[in-house]
């Protein structure tokens, strides 16, 4: 078979999963990495054996097929766009991007260029997720309604690099929003239209006892950094298919009993497992039943499996058929997630400009580390 060759743009806080976990597929060959900070990148050298350079030298080099862009969200649409006017497929880690004119613009210079674009998050391909689908599929709780997703916390706001959390670009959508929002796209198809209230609780919020590195010149411990961005989010999302879907993403939450998304249908309800996982538990109510019953998971890719996501666009380069975790896609997410802010500062219903196909389901029965051609 043969190994399409990735490099890695950005060795932050993400990469070493995906320096990991992407040893679990054959398909794919993680040949280079790169980062701003040469001393990250030669820290990865030294952990995994990978050779280290600068971007344009990893850009430039004519053996990488696919570029993982790890870095952070305010510059994936330019490190999209400059991967792509070298020649090379590109596939991000989530959000697609932060502002969807340049999110556009690199859709567009995909087309332009013949190259394909892709994204995380690629938690949709787990069992746990995979199994949610099926079910829906399958008929098991008729036609989808409603239904509910819920990612409600505190927020990071004692992590070492915190201040990124609160800051443009991030916030509990942008940060979580994609794993739920790509979720119920996978189940539910495209959606049509956001309407929404957001807010913040705090103006401000107060460090740990460590600070990030590139944080340390501006803050010392248990210092208070601005909060920059809206912290609770909550609105509703219309699908193309009739479904309507509550959500809320907060920071501003201590504790909370939701299970992270419940659909609700003609014939029973699902409750689906966290999406920001692989695993399960899925469970199902239906007429008759006393209480919740737990569903055995249909398909493999339990454990943490991220790039698996690039690994099926490197099969799909070899096939010519569509990629899972692809451009329109994400950029669609990307849209109903800015479509919450959107909405509550107009005061109104945002209709969705952009839209895009339900993702194939994963077949079953693939074997660890395979994934169909």
């Amino acid at each position: 078979m043969k190994r399409t060759k990735v490099g890695i743009i950005g060795c932050g806080m993400i990469s070493d999963t995906y320096f990991q976990a992407a040893k679990k597929f054959n398909v794919i060959e993680v040949v280079a990495c790169a980062d701003i900070i040469p001393e990250r990148a030669a820290k990865k050298t030294e952990l995994y054996g990978v050779p280290n350079m600068t971007n344009e030298e990893l850009l430039a080099r004519e053996d990488i097929e696919i570029v993982l862009n790890l870095t952070p969200p305010r510059v994936h649409s330019k490190i999209a766009m400059d991967t792509l006017n070298a020649g090379k497929h590109a596939y991000s880690e989530k959000p697609f991007g932060v502002d969807a004119a340049d999110a556009a613009k690199v859709m567009a210079l995909a087309k332009e260029k013949g190259l394909r674009v892709g994204c995380a998050p690629d938690t949709f391909l787990g069992g746990g997720q995979q199994t949610a689908r099926k079910l829906i599929d399958d008929g098991w709780i008729g036609k989808p309604l409603s239904g509910t997703a819920m990612v409600l916390g505190r927020g990071p706001e004692k992590w070492p690099q915190a201040p990124f959390f609160y800051d443009y670009g991030a916030g509990p959508m942008l940060d979580l929003g994609p794993y739920y929002i790509t979720a119920l796209v996978n189940m539910l198809g495209p959606a049509e239209s956001v309407t929404a209230v957001t807010t913040k609780g705090f103006e401000t919020r107060t460090y740990g006892a460590e600070v990030a590195d590139e944080y340390k010149d501006k803050y010392k411990p248990f210092d208070k950094y601005p909060v920059n961005v809206n912290t609770h989010q909550t609105g509703i999302i219309k699908f193309k298919c009739g479904a309507v879907i509550t959500m809320i993403a907060s920071f501003d939450c201590y504790m909370h009993g939701h299970c992270p998304i419940e659909i609700y249908g003609t014939e029973g309800s699902l409750q689906v497992p966290d999406p920001n996982t692989f695993g399960g538990p899925v469970r199902v109510f239906k007429p008759g039943y006393e209480s919740w019953k737990e569903v055995p998971l249909t398909h493999g890719y339990t454990e943490n499996s991220r790039s698996i996501g690039a690994a099926d666009m490197a099969n799909a380069l070899h096939s010519g058929r569509p990629h899972r975790a692809n451009g329109e896609l994400a950029n669609h997410v990307l849209e109903v997630m800015l479509a919450f802010d959107k909405s509550s500062e107009l005061g109104k219903e945002v209709i969705l400009e952009t839209t895009c196909e339900r993702p194939a389901a994963l077949p079953l029965g693939l074997e660890p580390g395979m994934l169909p051609e």
